[in-house]
């Protein structure tokens, strides 16, 4: 068994926001309530997922632009916004009004990349330029310069007397840029994201890069980050595992809760598909229990910040459960405290 490494400094939880494809209201509203869970929990942190043409939440920034009126201390992360369905300057805009409505507490996490099923939706998305489009990492140069306040137009000034143009986007929210995280699935992207001093998010899955080892192949990815970043060892990372302690859940809770972590185990004994991926197994049992796997996952060792995945096809009261054993029971054993106190 590995030691815990660094005391868990940061806590997050992430979440795709279901919804009832005939009730979507209703499921936006209860993520919003999670949130406001979270906070009072002492979460430092809350990320949301992005779906589109799915019933998950498709626009994370309106749910976190409402969550900012809800809120005061809780950090607000998207995990993540993938760019390739997304106009980089009309992105800043949106990114930076959502971090000054929330009084700077905005964590973008991007990523690049072929959106899934393109083939499928490309004349609605890009009806003139799909076959151009342009889905490397210059997206995300072009966010960053966006979101750094750098020159987009040539032109900036007053043209009447009540119209002002301004040269770079607005409205602009210094720091954000520092702020940003890549979502990296492979050891490319994590090289990627430390050359370009950016955040690094892991998560549950990845690449079979150099090994078919989950931890190993993670764990690579997180060194070779630091390696390249200008903080070096410092450098922010944050990991989502799936983490599911059942100290106060129901008898019914805890059995429904492993037989989904056995319906996926399946998947994390090998790659997967043609581009190999790796799973990490769901975590489920006791917080103790759940340290000592914990403990033997390499990656975790090398954290201060994490934002464990909520499974997505649990309900409200399983999801209240989960979160109150994490700050509760969980957290404090990793070394955690809350940020109240």
């Amino acid at each position: 068994m590995s030691s815990l490494g660094r005391p868990l400094r940061k806590l997050g939880f992430l979440t795709i926001g279901l919804f009832d494809e005939h009730d979507p209201r209703t499921g936006h509203e209860a993520t919003l309530r999670i949130i406001e869970l979270g906070e009072e929990l002492g979460f430092d942190s809350v990320w949301l997922r992005q779906r589109h043409l799915q019933f998950g939440i498709s626009s994370p920034l309106t749910v976190l632009a409402a969550a900012s009126q809800r809120t005061k201390r809780i950090d607000f992360g998207t995990a993540v916004i993938p760019l390739g369905t997304e106009n980089p300057l009309r992105l800043a805009e949106d990114l930076a009004t959502v971090d000054l409505l929330s009084g700077g507490r905005l964590n973008p996490g991007v990523s690049v990349g072929v959106p899934l099923h393109y083939e499928d939706y490309k004349e609605h998305l890009y009806p003139d330029s799909w076959a151009q489009e342009d889905f490397s990492y210059q997206r995300v140069e072009r966010l960053l310069h966006n979101l750094r306040g750098e020159a987009v137009s040539r032109f900036a000034g007053q043209e009447t007397a009540v119209e002002a143009f301004s040269d770079r986007v607005q409205p602009h929210s210094p720091g954000l840029a520092a702020r940003v995280w890549y979502g990296a699935g492979s050891l490319r992207s994590a090289e990627w994201a430390g050359q370009h001093n950016l955040n690094l998010l892991i998560s549950s899955v990845t690449s079979a890069d150099e090994s078919a080892s989950f931890d190993e192949a993670q764990l690579s990815q997180v060194e070779r980050f630091r390696s390249l970043h200008s903080a070096g060892h410092q450098a922010r990372v944050s990991q989502g595992l799936v983490v599911i302690p059942t100290d106060s859940a129901s008898v019914e809770q805890a059995k429904r809760y492993r037989e989904y972590a056995a319906s996926r185990f399946e998947r994390t004994l090998s790659p997967q598909g043609p581009r190999r991926m790796l799973f990490a197994p769901d975590l489920v049992g006791s917080s103790e229990e759940i340290v000592e796997k914990l403990a033997e996952n390499r990656a975790f060792g090398e954290v201060e910040e994490v934002a464990f995945a909520l499974p997505f096809s649990f309900g409200q009261a399983d999801y209240e459960q989960i979160l109150s054993d994490i700050a509760g029971a969980l957290a404090p054993k990793l070394g955690w405290r809350p940020a109240d106190g």
